[in-house]
């Protein structure tokens, strides 16, 4: 798939087919995050995947998002230093995670699945759930599968109103 069609192609899934992800595209969608960039290449992050249908569950209570389950994975997307900030003051893990969540959507519409940037969650709880420990942070939960359902459809700003040139306008 071209990538500028699966930029298009995306969406936010929602609503999950009772059916797994074979081995062989949930390596690829890993593998497009592994490979993204990261601040200095330090590539401070972890990616937990959860497959578990009991341990999703806890998930989805601890984000209060019952639709959680019905994705056969969900990825947690962990910065692993939270304290850290790159020159221009902006936090690393936040940028980075996010960098390597993109690229994992990407891949994911590659492959013929959704997946969903989930930022409403209890951290503590799932940080328990997981086993994260407390000098970590969960950045996005990613569920991920065969959506359910059909892309609604989506607006977009005009180019106009978000692109500025030479200055902030």
């Amino acid at each position: 798939m071209d990538l500028y069609d699966a930029i298009r192609q995306r969406y936010s899934v929602r609503s999950y087919l009772d059916k797994p992800v074979e081995d062989d595209k949930l390596q690829r969608v890993l593998e497009a995050g592994r490979l993204s960039p990261s601040a200095r290449n330090r590539q401070e992050r972890k990616i937990v995947v959860v497959r578990d249908a009991a341990r999703r569950g806890a998930i989805a209570r601890a984000a209060g998002q019952d639709w959680l389950t019905s994705a056969p994975v969900i990825l947690a997307v962990v910065g692993t230093t939270p304290g850290e900030t790159m020159h221009c003051g902006v936090p690393t893990d936040p940028v980075d995670c996010a960098i390597a969540i993109d690229h994992m959507t990407l891949a994911a519409v590659a492959e013929g699945l959704g997946a969903c940037w989930v930022g409403h969650f209890d951290q503590d709880a799932c940080r328990e759930i997981l086993a994260v420990p407390p000098t970590a942070k969960i950045i996005e939960l990613l569920p991920l599968g065969y959506p359910a359902g059909r892309r609604k459809s989506r607006s977009r700003k005009a180019a106009d109103e978000i692109i500025c040139q030479e200055q902030f306008s």
